[in-house]
């Protein structure tokens, strides 16, 4: 009877290859996005900075908050596959209107990652080059090359996009987990007790690193865009999903903890350092091995900014066949079987962005920060909208149970706090414009998404 209620892949391909990804490549997508090399690099010590000796419990409580809304839409992921994401589960469900605001929200939320790792990238570029030559090279060149590399590869074959993301990901975590054994190592079977008993840690500070803490993992679900091109991808993509979220928070909560243990023992605050990753190779033992960290987070940036182009441009895809973009955009490449079109509009609104502040002087750290919280605030809406439809998903299929919807609401919730976290207190500086920025987006996408359906064209289909 079970099988009787699964809801199949479309017949319809959408013009991509079909079912050409293992159930690897496939992780190997959400594990790119979420660029997990990064994070002990970049945003362990912002976390650090608020939180303190409370941030391995930040990652705990955003692990557990990622691994509910993982859940949620893996139950979406177990019925249907398609190249749409989150955008697909939600058109099967919710009003028109709100349809049109999870796309709009994805679309932007993939996009402004994708920039986001664009800045990352000539930041440590420059970085590695300052230091191997004494000269820094231009950051529009820099971005405009990591870019062009990306497209190039999404347009060419998703195959060897997704193999490419897989291994670039795994040496680069092979390498800080050998940095982290060897710290936890030196210390020895002690705990460290300042971080057991949250010396000096404060409400505040932990909720505000908390909302921080959840950047690491957005785009965890991004498996979800290769529903046509997966092998097997009602069983493949829940999976992925599911796994790229416990993967990501056991990873990231394992680093959080070694970190701050690292920098406790020489007597130094982690919050204020700008190599951590070399600090810590040294004090392991391997000094060596902070530079290896530094060259693997600079390709997991390249690999985070190929895996953003992947997702957005099938994203879009979809967004064309439903009437909420252009037309031309619902072709593919006759020969590639790759969203081509859509795969260089994503790349050059990924790049615009990131060369236009880069041109203007601003640093790769600060554009990797202001694109990476915009795009949150995409992913939260998002996460937020899908697991309020999953009770009425359920009810429809004939899947749902008594007691169903106390999961999606709670994921739902924690994603709504999350998004109060982010708004208040008021961030400063040009923080405090991202809100507006994207309610302005939104609200522009909303529109063409009436005036599609005031001139008669069939942008989504009535729940």
């Amino acid at each position: 009877m079970e099988s009787a209620l699964l809801e199949t892949a479309a017949s319809n391909d959408y013009g991509l290859r079909r079912e050409i990804l293992s159930p690897m490549e496939t992780l190997a997508q959400s594990v790119s996005t979420m660029a997990p090399t990064t994070t002990p690099a970049a945003t362990i010590p912002l976390v650090c900075a608020l939180a303190g000796n409370g941030t391995w419990l930040a990652y705990v409580m955003a692990t557990v908050a990622i691994l509910l809304v993982a859940l949620c839409i893996s139950r979406f992921a177990k019925y249907s596959a398609s190249p749409g994401s989150l955008y697909n589960y939600a058109s099967m469900v919710l009003p028109p209107w709100l349809q049109a605001t999870v796309a709009w929200s994805l679309l932007l939320a993939y996009i402004a990652t994708g920039s986001s790792v664009i800045g990352g990238f000539y930041h440590y570029a420059n970085l590695l080059l300052r230091d191997a030559t004494g000269h820094v090279f231009s950051a529009v060149i820099l971005a405009a090359f990591v870019t062009g590399i990306s497209v190039w590869i999404a347009y060419r074959d998703v195959k060897i996009s997704a193999r490419l993301m897989l291994w670039i990901e795994a040496a680069s975590v092979t390498v800080i987990v050998a940095v982290v054994f060897l710290l936890l190592l030196h210390q020895g079977r002690h705990w460290d007790f300042e971080q057991v008993h949250l010396l000096g840690m404060t409400g505040s500070g932990l909720r505000l690193g908390l909302v921080l803490a959840l950047f690491s993992f957005v785009g965890f679900e991004s498996a979800t865009t290769l529903g046509t091109e997966a092998r097997n991808p009602l069983r493949t993509i829940p999976r992925a999903v599911v796994t790229s979220s416990l993967l990501g928070g056991a990873f990231f909560t394992v680093c959080a903890y070694a970190e701050v243990l690292g920098f406790h023992m020489i007597g130094r605050n982690l919050g204020d350092s700008q190599a951590p990753m070399y600090v810590l190779a040294r004090i392991g033992g391997v000094p060596v091995f902070g530079l290896l960290i530094d060259i693997g987070a600079l390709i997991s940036l390249f690999a985070g900014t190929l895996a953003c182009i992947t997702a957005a441009a099938r994203v879009l895809l979809l967004m064309a066949q439903n009437g909420l973009a252009h037309d031309r955009l619902r072709t593919t490449h006759v020969h590639n079987r790759t969203p081509s079109l859509a795969v260089v509009i994503t790349g050059i609104a990924a790049l615009l962005p990131v060369a236009l502040l880069a041109a203007r002087g601003d640093s790769g750290i600060d554009v990797y920060g202001w694109m990476g919280s915009l795009a949150t605030y995409g992913f939260i809406v998002a996460y937020a909208l899908v697991c309020v439809a999953l009770p009425r998903y359920l009810r429809i299929h004939g899947a749902y149970r008594a007691g169903a919807q106390v999961l999606p609401w709670l994921a739902a919730l924690v994603m709504v706090l999350a998004l109060v976290g982010n708004l208040y207190p008021v961030p400063e500086g040009p923080y405090g414009k991202l809100p507006y920025i994207y309610v302005a987006y939104l609200i522009a996408g909303l529109g063409w998404f009436a005036l599609r359906r005031r001139i008669g064209r069939p942008a989504l289909a009535e729940s």
